[in-house]
């Protein structure tokens, strides 16, 4: 049994917080799909590939092999085993995620009565 890259679980990690995202202000009969181009250029535009257009779209046809991902209609959905490795993957990064949200939500300062300011000196390299 083939498993998915780390940089293929990237993909599809972000292709379903993508339809998360996107399909949660609408009514449920109602859903919002994507293309591969459109979202290789989604991934392109918002600076969450590090890799060229090209091999975003291998890794996509590696997914679809593997069975996590299908393309049907001119619109990418994640399987069935693309959704478990989705839910999987959601779970585990939640709790990251929930810390980074807090943060920027509120000033870090306010969790706590005490912090300290320095002042730091930056060493230059001679």
């Amino acid at each position: 049994m083939v498993t998915a890259t780390s940089v293929q679980k990237f993909i599809l990690f972000t292709l379903g917080s993508w339809y998360l995202e996107a399909n949660r202000k609408l009514p449920e009969p109602v859903a919002i799909v994507i293309s591969k181009a459109t979202f290789i250029d989604l991934l392109m535009k918002a600076n969450l590939a590090g890799k060229q257009a090209r091999a975003i779209y291998k890794n996509l046809e590696d997914l679809e092999k593997q069975k996590y991902i299908s393309y049907a209609n001119r619109s990418l959905a994640l399987t069935k085993k693309g959704q478990k490795l989705f839910a999987r993957l959601y779970k585990e990064l939640r709790p990251y995620v929930n810390v980074i949200h807090a943060l920027k939500q509120t000033n870090p300062l306010s969790y706590t009565k005490k912090a300290q300011t320095i002042l730091t000196q930056k060493l230059s390299a001679s």
